[in-house]
């Protein structure tokens, strides 16, 4: 019986820790792929000795060709340039700069991962993440079904913590959601947010909620100021969630990057939107009944991710 098989680019960060995690739940085998001779083979072998511990029992490959990703199930795409601060002059390298020099990555990567698994779902992690979606799109020609960006996973996961950590309550009782572009115009949804079925704005002055979503939109940089570099245990985590519902076929409904087609009024474009996640990839997106306070957040976050395709020469059609 055939396993199920799936690729991880990058053996960075990010990608050696969703690797960690797919092998941990043992949803397939792992093949991680990297361009530095030697990183991928040593976190494959170091992974691979945990596993008498940890007790899961799968193939785990590293390797610096392509070959070996052939027919993979789902592809998690996280190479390409973080946000680092430049050690010389302490400053992060501009928008347009990155969405260019991650695009001359991702848009090789992809042609490779379509060559090998064409029939492959990918998941694509890389900043500017929304701008990277339309790359793969773009080079794949993939249907829309077929590229999913994680976003809304990871900011609506940050919310929630915040909202707990103010709380002093469980996270698994914390229900909410976040729409938008993965920026600072993301859209966390309140009056959609709940604790165990109770209104957010019953427990939580507006004020401590409005300090609450300014920190969730500003939540990567918070790490990136912290560590120096970005975040990765929780776009991991968010990353193999998505996996898992696609590779198991559970029908979750997760926030996701997805290429909208008239959703909300957006057409041509990856704007974060709750979705059904299956097996193949996204199986329908959920169209919310937003008020017009909603909508304007939505329009802005819309407005900010489109500037930065048009970085790419991307864009409507």
């Amino acid at each position: 019986m055939r396993r199920n098989k799936v690729t991880v680019v990058g053996a960075g960060a990010v990608g050696s820790t969703a690797a960690h995690w797919i092998a941990s739940k043992e949803l397939a085998d792992v093949v991680l792929v990297d361009m530095v001779q030697g990183l991928p083979q040593g976190v494959a072998l170091d992974l691979a000795s945990a596993s008498p511990v940890e007790d899961f029992d799968i193939k785990i490959t590293g390797t610096n060709s392509y070959e070996e990703t052939a027919d993979s199930d789902v592809i998690l795409v996280t190479a390409g340039v973080p946000r680092r601060k430049d050690p010389v002059t302490g400053k992060f390298p501009s928008r347009d700069e990155l969405v260019k020099i991650n695009q001359d990555v991702v848009g090789p990567i992809t042609e490779q991962l379509v060559k090998y698994s064409p029939n492959s779902v990918i998941v694509v992690v890389t900043n500017p993440l929304d701008a990277m979606c339309h790359v793969v799109k773009e080079v794949s020609g993939f249907p829309r079904e077929r590229v999913i960006g994680q976003a809304g996973a990871l900011d609506t996961a940050r919310y929630k913590t915040f909202i707990a950590m103010e709380l002093g309550v469980s996270v698994e009782d914390v229900h909410g959601i976040v729409l938008g572009g993965h920026g600072d115009e993301m859209v966390p949804l309140v009056r959609h947010t709940s604790i165990a079925g109770i209104p957010i704005t019953e427990l939580i002055a507006k004020d401590k909620l409005d300090a609450i979503i300014e920190r969730a939109r500003k939540g990567g940089g918070e790490i990136v100021s912290l560590l120096g570099r970005s975040a990765y245990y929780a776009p991991a985590s968010a990353s193999v969630s998505m996996i898992e519902s696609i590779i198991k076929d559970k029908k979750r409904v997760i926030a996701s990057a997805v290429y909208l087609q008239g959703e909300y009024g957006y057409h041509d474009l990856f704007i974060g939107v709750p979705c059904v996640l299956g097996a193949k990839g996204l199986e329908k997106v959920i169209v919310m009944d937003l008020n017009d306070e909603e909508k304007a957040m939505l329009d802005i976050s819309a407005k900010a991710v489109r500037s930065v395709v048009d970085v790419l020469g991307y864009g409507k059609k």
